[in-house]
Parts: structure tokens; sequence; C-alpha cells
């Protein structure tokens, strides 16, 4: 399913770029679906930056839910190259919980307009549910389908909250 999500930041596109890039733990507070973020890997290659951040789910997800899920269903890797270059970030993410079950990488830009920056999120997040435990095979396509359009959802909504955070960061940096 493909993953189509704009926000606009009305700050000036180096400063969005960079402060989501540095400053992505900080963002934390403003995200209520995430508990936290850990950067495991920094590489820093002149215009080129490459991120292997930990995350952790679960923050305003309901008790019961909670109860039925696992901690690594509600953690994933962020592999993310960031290039200055053109404003953009290559990204993939592998779900714990579903090693091979899950596909989900795509391409964010920062466009310049004239409220301040635009961030595009491009991608695309495919579930193979004959792959993960319990699916029985005859139901694999209608629940890889549900679960494929929640997360598209979440991960639209997601994008909004964290241009939300992001401009509340940048304001209190001012």
């Amino acid at each position: 399913m493909e993953i189509v999500a704009d926000a606009v930041v009305p700050y000036p596109r180096p400063r969005v770029f960079a402060t989501y890039r540095d400053s992505l733990v900080e963002l934390v507070p403003h995200l209520p679906n995430i508990r936290s973020i850990e950067v495991k890997k920094r590489v820093d290659r002149g215009g080129e930056v490459e991120f292997v951040n930990e995350w952790k789910g679960g923050g305003d997800i309901p008790a019961v839910a909670r109860s039925v899920l696992s901690e690594s269903m509600l953690s994933w890797t962020d592999y993310a190259t960031w290039f200055e270059s053109d404003f953009h970030v290559d990204w993939r993410t592998d779900i714990h919980a579903f090693p091979g079950a899950v596909k989900s990488e795509g391409k964010n830009r920062y466009i310049e307009v004239p409220e301040g920056t635009r961030l595009e999120v491009r991608g695309h997040f495919a579930i193979d549910a004959t792959k993960v435990p319990g699916v029985p095979r005859m139901f694999a396509k209608t629940v890889g389908a549900t679960v494929e359009k929640f997360m598209v959802t979440q991960i639209q909504r997601n994008t909004i909250e964290t241009v939300r955070g992001l401009t509340k960061l940048l304001a209190k940096q001012s």
C-alpha cells in the first residue's frame, strides 16, 4: 500500500531538514504513539548522514491492545540516509516482531514553499501475513490488507504529529 503524507513547517528548508535530522530524539514528547527513539548509529559523510534508529511505540495505544501485543511488536529499526544536496531522506524500516513479513521503505523530500517547508513522505508498506505467526493462511490476504491500511493511516497521522512537534521545537529554539 502506498504511503502519501504531506505537511508544512513554517520555517526555512535548511533549518527544518537539519533540525529533523539532528534532533529527532527531542521530538518524542510530541509523538503520542512513540515512547522512545534511540540513535544506534550515525555516520557523517560530507553532505550525507546515515542513521540507524531504534523506535519503541506504545504511547497512546489502549491498555487492552497492549496486553495482547508484545514489546517487539511495538518496536522497529529505522535505516535512513539524509542527503543535504537535495534535501531528501531515503528510508526503510524493519519491524522486530515479524522479520521478513513486512516491507516498509520510501523517500521523504523537503520542498521550499512560500509558507516555509513542505515535508513530503512517499513510500510503500506491505505485509505478507502468511509469514505472521497465528494468521490462518485462508485469512492472510484479508488480514494483510487490514494491517496495511491501519499502518499507513498511522504513518500518515504520525507525520502530521511529527511536523507539529517539529514546529514547536523550532519555535522553542528561536
